[in-house]
């Protein structure tokens, strides 16, 4: 790895839509029809100062995780009196949001024995996602797609690609997740242990848009995609997130409805008509509601939490399996 990347340790909340098959410019993609807001300047990620990375893997047997971070800004207004629909990467408190707030929560689970990866980026901010007006949401979220398939470019070209590839990302970083399984090419395909959409959907029509998006099928297989969403009721379910056409249970790696027994006293369940696992046992109140959108019967923000265990330990088996297999 080129200095920037080399493994300098430092120290939600929602998915989108189905976008493009591939990420483009982000000059053509500038949202035309909004001219008149802010847009930060995009990230250069040449610099350090635009990553958050760990390195746990002590004897090189471990793999490269790439983490996409959700939602944590909603709507500013810059100091001319201009709205901004974006986080601005170059703002240390919109940094320190994403950093504190969920990134090295996650490296505390998924860095031991890997290296850990997490881009800062342009993410749409909680606002576009509120309104659930959908060419609200593609217009806005294009552009932090954007940022997210240029950071992984970049961590890429630089990695030892000899080693397993896992990407993860929770919310809007469960979408961007997608979006860089249609983004990647074979080659790079080839060297994925797995894929963890976290509280966000996989769509029948993401999978016939790409043949790198294939649903897993038990707890080791490999070049796989890991989905989940967590309900208290199927009636919980928010179409834009978690409507999706498939479902892994992260306890017993089951996809029928065969229950779970986490931590005890929690049951989890997947639903094999509405592909999302309902919990029982399991208030979630931990998580306030927001604005009567998340947290409201379903655990959104739980997802990168509650199985944080299941998920570390699965990351392992795949990626031992992804080298056995080489």
């Amino acid at each position: 790895m080129k200095p920037v990347l080399s493994w300098m340790c430092a120290a939600v909340l929602i998915g989108g839509l189905t976008l493009c098959t591939s990420c483009t410019s982000n000059k053509d993609n500038a949202p035309s029809a909004e001219a008149s807001v802010f847009i930060p300047k995009a990230p250069d990620y040449n610099d350090a100062t635009m990553w958050v990375t760990a390195d746990g893997d002590t004897d090189g047997t471990g793999a490269d995780i790439f983490y996409v971070v959700s939602t944590w800004e909603e709507d500013w207004t810059t100091e001319d009196g201009r709205i901004c629909h974006y986080a601005d990467v170059w703002n240390q408190e919109h940094r320190e949001h994403m950093r504190t707030l969920e990134i090295d929560k996650v490296a505390a689970y998924m860095s031991p024995g890997n290296r850990f990866f997490a881009p800062y980026y342009r993410h749409t901010t909680i606002d576009a996602w509120v309104t659930q007006n959908e060419d609200t949401l593609m217009r806005r979220a294009r552009l932090a797609m954007d940022d997210v398939c240029a950071a992984f470019d970049h961590f890429q070209a630089q990695r030892d690609q000899s080693r397993p590839l896992i990407i993860a990302g929770f919310s809007q970083g469960g979408l961007a997740v997608v979006e860089l399984l249609k983004h990647i090419n074979d080659e790079t395909y080839s060297q994925l242990a797995a894929a963890y959409v976290l509280g966000y959907k996989v769509t029948e029509a993401d999978m016939a848009q790409c043949s790198h998006i294939r649903p897993a099928e038990s707890e080791t297989d490999t070049g796989v995609t890991i989905c989940y969403n967590t309900v208290k009721d199927v009636k919980y379910i928010i179409p834009i997130i978690s409507a999706s056409d498939i479902c892994i249970n992260p306890v017993n790696w089951h996809t029928d409805d065969t229950p779970a027994i986490l931590h005890d006293t929690i049951t989890v369940t997947v639903s094999p008509a509405y592909h999302v696992l309902v919990v029982t046992g399991y208030s979630g109140s931990e998580y306030a509601p927001y604005k009567d959108f998340l947290n409201v019967g379903d655990i959104h923000s739980c997802e990168p939490w509650l199985y944080s265990e299941c998920l570390a330990k699965n990351i392992a088996v795949r990626s031992k399996k992804w080298r056995e297999k080489e």
